[in-house]
């Protein structure tokens, strides 16, 4: 796996982090009178850095971004535009728990991954042994 695509991969986690902290804020706010949902915008912005044009050290070579240059971030924001669920606020609980599970699961299945890299690097190191 390439060096890269580690780094991708922790940035993902850190997005799953922050974006598990928000779900948790949503729901202990569920009965909070006013209190607006907030949401994790991360995923769009890997896309558009991901579909950006590539840079290259050489014309002869071409290469993929270093995600230490893609400066992503998370960007938590407000959903004002989401319907009041009963006239508290605008937190849902169903699909809070639906976030939180699918969150969840990425983050184990990205954790995995990370994990399998350096179980192999590992290995390796060893020399089979």
């Amino acid at each position: 796996m390439a060096v890269g695509t580690i780094k991708l991969l922790e940035n993902y986690i850190g997005h799953l982090s922050t974006k598990n902290k928000v779900i948790a804020n949503n729901i202990a706010n569920i009965g909070t009178e006013g209190y607006v949902r907030q949401n994790v915008k991360f995923d769009d912005m890997l896309q558009n850095e991901m579909n950006s044009k590539m840079k290259t050290s050489d014309n002869r070579h071409i290469r993929m971004t270093k995600p230490t240059d893609m400066g992503m971030q998370n960007e938590i924001f407000l959903e004002k535009n989401k319907e009041a669920n009963g006239g508290i606020n605008n937190v849902d609980i169903e699909t809070e728990m639906a976030e939180l599970a699918e969150n969840a699961i990425n983050f184990k299945f990205t954790s995995r991954k990370i994990a399998g890299h350096f179980r192999s690097l590992r290995e390796v190191i060893k020399g089979g042994r």
